[in-house]
């Protein structure tokens, strides 16, 4: 699929600013993990389309979420895509057979809590460092709509160091951070 028709159907159904930052985020952060967890058959593309449209039917469609993209993306013969966007979602407890659908789980949940972190800084992300998010992830009040065993269950999938996986998703976002709004509060 390619990114364009992706775009368009994310533009269709989400319509919050902030669930299309999230959706932009996670894209971008499954197109560095292709390189970085990835093998030579994998392509980067396919991993950031998986990453924009993971919660493309969250806001639209919140009670069959993430059925509904899935429909769509198998309707088209995406079945790779479809696969991992369902791996996103612990609760459908599907077979994690490749590297891209342990990648989405290790990312999502992930990025809705570096941005959370990068929220209280003045700076934003442009100098947080991996032990600020551990540090809030052991806090469950704090951004409680972030599953932290999701978190842990895709790093221990991928076989990773969380506080490495953490380094490497904070570089990945904080090379668009300016377009993600998150270069911090302007004076």
């Amino acid at each position: 699929m390619d990114r364009e028709t992706a775009w368009e159907k994310v533009n269709e159904w989400v319509k919050s600013p902030k669930l299309l930052r999230h959706c932009l985020i996670v894209e971008q952060c499954m197109r560095k993990a292709c390189a970085r967890y990835g093998g030579p058959q994998d392509n980067a593309d396919e991993w950031g389309t998986a990453g924009l449209l993971h919660d493309a039917d969250f806001e639209m469609f919140p009670d069959e979420h993430p059925k509904r993209v899935i429909a769509w993306l198998e309707e088209r013969g995406e079945k790779a895509l479809a696969h991992a966007i369902a791996c996103h979602d612990t609760r459908l407890n599907m077979s994690y057979d490749s590297q891209m659908d342990k990648a989405i789980l290790a990312v999502d949940e992930l990025s809705g809590l570096i941005t959370a972190c990068c929220a209280l800084r003045p700076d934003g992300i442009m100098t947080l460092e991996p032990k600020s998010v551990m540090k809030k992830m052991k806090e469950p009040k704090f951004a409680a709509g972030v599953n932290r065993d999701d978190i842990n269950k895709g790093v221990g999938l991928l076989g990773i160091d969380i506080e490495s996986h953490i380094q490497f998703m904070i570089d990945a976002i904080r090379g668009r951070a300016a377009e993600f709004g998150l270069t911090g509060k302007t004076v």
